[in-house]
């Protein structure tokens, strides 16, 4: 894959960057591992100081009098950062939606969408990662008080909790086409 640098492009202009206060660029521990999304604003303060590295520029820039600097999309920090404890994505409509990329995971229709118990809740199942999925109507009243073996509908995924990965892609207006490869999806 060729980045931006590689193939120079003299009939584009960069544009400048309209809010460096926005989330939008994605922070790698220095092993590689999503950490979080930050403002440009803060992403161009660690480079500047050496505590991280550039490795995909967006197509924005930052203008001064006697500089022009592209803005980062993606920062791996110099120094690996101990992570006590991975906080978990939080339980809700929006995140399962994310989760399930917005589409049934019986028929894969994503028009009127639910949330969908794989094991009933009247039989025991409950509201975790782990039990529940994204379903259209038609499909979640077809299924009924069934599991999906019973009712016949196989999943097309099975259910669990989503990484961060999968939450960075929902959940910041700014996502870049660039990282994908460093979020594994």
């Amino acid at each position: 894959m060729t980045s931006r640098k590689d193939v120079p492009d003299t009939n584009r202009r960069p544009r400048v960057a309209a809010d460096l206060n926005a989330p939008r660029v994605l922070v790698l521990n220095a092993s590689y591992e999503p950490l979080h999304v930050t403002s440009a604003k803060r992403a161009i303060t660690l480079v500047q100081y050496g505590v991280a590295e550039i490795l995909e520029d967006s197509d924005d820039v930052v203008r001064s009098p006697s500089t022009v600097m592209p803005v980062p999309s993606v920062i791996r920090l110099r120094r690996y950062v101990r992570r006590p404890r991975v906080h978990p994505v939080p339980f809700n409509r929006r995140n399962v939606l994310r989760r399930d990329t917005f589409t049934c995971q019986y028929c894969g229709s994503p028009e009127e969408l639910t949330m969908d118990h794989v094991l009933p809740r009247s039989r025991g199942g409950r509201h975790t990662w782990e039990n529940v999925v994204t379903a259209c109507r038609a499909c979640n009243q077809r299924k009924g008080n069934r599991t999906p073996e019973e009712a016949a509908m196989p999943l097309r995924t099975r259910p669990r909790a989503p990484t961060f990965g999968v939450y960075a892609h929902g959940q910041f207006a700014h996502w870049q086409p660039q990282w994908t490869r460093y979020l594994g999806g």
